[in-house]
């Protein structure tokens, strides 16, 4: 059901996380947000820090914001993104925690074996079930009553957190597939509550079936993962479901050498239950964007949202690029079926405020151009108004004309 994107052409937003400003210095450190509001420094820097991250995205021009996931803790490499749900499952013992599983594993002296090497997950002792509630609904409603424009909510899916999750009980198999089931299942209860609450837009971050295939597991297994996807996210009623897929972001870092989604395609495009779907383009070269033709002019199962803004180069991308990026999409996806997204977030220990910030204002620009060469109304973006500069000198009538335009 498209809600945040209905009748909005080339809408902009980023995939979630957002550098933090220096001064917000607070994690919930396994609290949940509830018992933190009643610490009053926390109170105050959360919620200042998320009216900062959803100003910066309005002033940028995007027209889909996120609460640049200020509700993670701030921890080595990102690991609080995958970790939120499982340290407030019932099931899940936090008294002893282990290294990565070795299919994660790196080689020493590399960055991948210093972060993700670092990373302790927990264990699972018993049958996993939700708990009490971990609070998205809450955590997105205060992001969503300082924004006027719609916030989408993003969470780590079940298949990604079960396969890191040490079993040390008998009571699931080690195959884990019956935990996936149970951690799908846990969030399933939260996202209808998330739902409920008027969310527009949520997202599931980064099912494993793009980050199997290219290993050539058993189709039986595949079909397991779209079954468990589907799973997380029945019944979600009134919103956009959003699919995001990466191939990694730990300090901004890729995690597979192999990035096509040609093995994978099918699966997201047609058998996963959702609107968007989410990829990885601007750092790959846009391989595999031709895939996407086989469905112009036709009828399509899911908009595209293209990741047209790297995450990982601190490059920041110009809007004359980013335009170029566009028309060479549209040359295989309808614009209509566009959405203009990053590779991946920004946060995680990733790039400072001010590249996240234009590079949203690259996209916002980019955007903005190819409106205009296809007829459509330009949306506004206040950052590239010259009569709104922080340093504003030397601004003639054809630099307002321009910047306005562009």
């Amino acid at each position: 059901m498209f809600t945040t994107t209905k009748d909005l052409m080339l809408p902009t937003t980023v995939t979630g996380s957002w550098p933090r400003p220096r001064w917000f210095d607070k994690s919930l450190w396994g609290r949940n947000v509830s018992d933190a509001m009643t610490d009053i420094d926390y109170r105050e820097k959360f919620l200042d820090a998320v009216a900062s991250v959803l100003s910066d995205q309005e002033q940028a021009g995007l027209d889909i914001l996120t609460n640049g996931d200020y509700h993670l803790d701030e921890n080595l490499g990102g690991l609080a993104w995958l970790l939120y749900p499982a340290e407030r499952m019932c099931g899940v013992a936090h008294d002893e925690t282990y290294a990565a599983t070795e299919e994660w594993s790196f080689p020493p002296g590399t960055i991948l074996n210093e972060v993700m090497g670092g990373w302790r997950y927990p264990a699972v002792t018993d049958k996993i079930t939700r708990g009490r509630s971990w609070e998205f609904a809450k955590i997105w409603r205060l992001a969503q009553a300082k924004a006027g424009r719609p916030v989408k909510f993003g969470t780590v899916c079940g298949q990604v957190l079960g396969s890191c999750l040490e079993i040390k009980t008998d009571k699931y198999p080690k195959d884990k597939r019956e935990l996936v089931w149970d951690m799908c299942g846990a969030i399933n209860q939260e996202l209808r509550e998330l739902a409920a609450a008027g969310c527009k837009a949520i997202q599931i971050e980064d099912p494993m079936i793009h980050l199997a295939g290219p290993a050539n597991p058993s189709k039986d297994y595949i079909d397991f993962l779209i079954e468990a996807f589907n799973h997380e996210v029945a019944g979600l009623e009134g919103c956009e479901i959003w699919i995001h897929t990466c191939w990694g972001n730990p300090n901004m870092q890729r995690v597979h050498d192999d990035t096509s989604y040609a093995s994978s395609f099918e699966a997201y495009m047609e058998r996963l239950h959702g609107d968007i779907w989410t990829v990885e383009m601007k750092e790959r070269n846009y391989q595999d964007l031709e895939l996407f033709g086989r469905y112009k002019g036709g009828k399509w199962p899911k908009k595209v949202a293209l990741g047209v803004i790297s995450h990982r180069n601190l490059q920041v991308e110009g809007a004359h690029e980013v335009a170029g990026d566009i028309r060479q999409a549209m040359k295989y996806i309808d614009p209509e079926q566009i959405v203009l997204s990053t590779d991946c977030g920004f946060g995680r220990q990733g790039c400072n405020r001010l590249i996240a910030f234009h590079k949203a204002v690259s996209m916002a620009r980019g955007a903005n151009i190819v409106r205009a060469e296809l007829g459509l109304p330009t949306h506004e973006i206040r950052a590239a108004n010259p009569l709104l500069q922080i340093d504003r000198t030397g601004v003639g009538e054809a630099t307002l004309t321009a910047g306005n335009r562009n």
